[in-house]
């Protein structure tokens, strides 16, 4: 490729990702030069500029044409902008949590390393969601993996934070490993790793045995993925890892990592799997076939993260299986494939970046004044700062899926999409199921805060300014789109021409 060729490129379309890019290398060579003895917060006040600058970036393109650079491996549609703003928002809200955090563990060193990891982590979802071919895809989820691994277990001096790391090294590169062999079955068969090439080329294949060959690269990307996801029953990791990483670590998995996950699997699986015959039905794509297998992963994710999390006694193991179960939740509207199915999914992960990062945030409050994450440890909490458990109960309640919240109207669209087109009754059911369920464990965290008697009740909470933005932050979202949800539907219609555009 000439430099002709390159100047010709679009290369404005890439003005997000060259800005965390840039920033990330300024602040290698930042923390490389400035004396040990400064403080290292500096680098996150830098790292949150450089999201908000990118987040204004992302907006200025909203609403344009899709645009295509690099042969295709780079596409700015309107897909890529919803998620690359969720991306974004989640990123700067956990850098509040980060810069306000205060490590008693042996993290104070690294905490440099922090700031420049976590944007290239960023840096790797953000390319996730425009990646046009399988090989960019496959290098921004590398990129974003790899980051996570480091960060999980940055805590070099920490036992569980180590346990934590090699944990999550293990599973991520098993799991890489199975999406990579499945996405060489598509490659082979159709001789592209280009997205949109390989959904032409598939439209003719014909042959049973290459649809059967289909088939099995789809299972293996589907179960590499689902590691990503934290979806049962391949989640064994994520109560190790949440539990052992730093708090703004933790809330950058459950949220950020989260949402890229589901980028990837929407970007391979609609865009291949949606385009090939299926095999007893020529007339409709294999995606149709693979439903029942979505769908069974959905219902045991559910069934697995809500119950499992009765029994926990850790806060932040509590919030993994939390986790896991909304990740259930999602993968119901992905086995719909209705038509509104990437606004449902678009404003449910909208809402629990909004209710979960807030939570993470009393969380990291709490857990840094009594030195322990157990949920006994909220005992109280009413009685030593009202506001506070005020704060957590409302997103609690929000996570719970009650009425005049974010997350009631993001489980009620997805509940409402079980039933378009052909019912899923039995999806439907087990949600209804599961979130009565997940009320006992999200509520038994309320009636200690609120009806159990502190075993300290000396001394008041220190609230840093980072985590008093996240919390107006996340409590004006939970609010704001539980009563006003067309405010973001709205933004979504007038901005977002079509959230299907990668299919073009």
């Amino acid at each position: 490729m000439d430099i002709q060729t390159l100047q010709q490129f679009n290369w404005s379309a890439m003005t997000p990702e060259f800005i965390i890019l840039g920033v990330a290398a300024l602040l290698t060579l930042l923390d490389l030069f400035i004396p040990k003895h400064l403080d290292r917060r500096i680098l996150g006040w830098i790292g949150i500029a450089a999201i908000l600058g990118a987040i204004v970036s992302v907006l200025s393109l909203a609403g344009g044409q899709v645009t295509s650079i690099l042969h295709d491996t780079f596409r700015l549609d309107s897909f890529a902008i919803a998620f690359k703003l969720l991306l974004l928002a989640g990123s700067g809200l956990v850098l509040f949590l980060a810069v306000s955090y205060e490590p008693k563990d042996g993290m104070e060193e690294y905490r440099g390393e922090f700031y420049y990891l976590f944007l290239t982590a960023l840096l790797g979802a953000m390319v996730m969601t425009s990646s046009g071919d399988l090989i960019t895809l496959f290098i921004g989820l590398e990129l974003l993996s790899i980051s996570s691994y480091i960060l999980a277990g940055i805590r070099k001096y920490h036992v569980q934070s180590n346990e934590s790391a090699m944990k999550y090294v293990i599973n991520g590169s098993i799991s890489s490993a199975i999406t990579l062999f499945g996405m060489s079955y598509v490659y082979g068969l159709t001789g592209s790793t280009n997205l949109l090439e390989i959904a032409k080329g598939l439209l003719t294949v014909q042959d049973t045995q290459h649809s059967y060959l289909l088939g099995l690269a789809f299972l293996m990307i589907f179960v590499g993925l689902s590691f990503k996801l934290a979806a049962a029953p391949f989640h064994m990791w994520a109560p190790d890892v949440y539990q052992g990483a730093p708090t703004p670590v933790t809330a950058f998995l459950s949220v950020v990592s989260k949402i890229a996950g589901f980028v990837i699997v929407i970007r391979i699986l609609l865009t291949v799997f949606g385009s090939a015959a299926s095999v007893g039905h020529p007339n409709q794509p294999i995606l149709l076939d693979m439903q029942d297998y979505i769908a069974f992963i959905a219902g045991v994710t559910m069934i697995i993260g809500n119950v499992v999390a009765l029994r926990q006694s850790n806060i932040k193991r509590m919030f993994a299986y939390s986790s896991i179960a909304h990740a259930g939740y999602i993968l119901v509207a992905l086995t719909t494939l209705s038509s509104n199915m990437f606004y449902s999914i678009w404003f449910y992960l909208l809402a629990y970046l909004f209710m979960n990062l807030g939570a993470f945030a009393v969380i990291q409050v709490v857990t840094e004044k009594t030195g322990s994450a157990r949920i006994a440890d909220f005992a109280g909490l009413y009685k030593r700062s009202p506001v506070l458990a005020v704060i957590m109960g409302l997103l609690l309640v929000s996570l719970a899926g009650f009425p005049g919240t974010a997350g009631f109207i993001g489980k009620l669209n997805i509940f409402l999409g079980a039933f378009y087109g052909e019912p899923h009754y039995v999806l439907a059911s087990i949600m209804i199921a599961t979130t009565v369920v997940s009320y006992f464990y999200y509520f038994g965290v309320m009636t200690q805060m609120f009806f159990r008697p502190a075993s300290d009740e000396t001394g008041k909470f220190n609230i840093p300014f980072g985590i008093i933005v996240v919390l107006v932050i996340a409590v004006a979202g939970s609010v704001l789109f539980g009563i006003l949800p067309n405010t973001a539907f709205d933004f979504m219609t007038n901005n977002l021409n079509n959230l299907a555009d990668f299919f073009s």
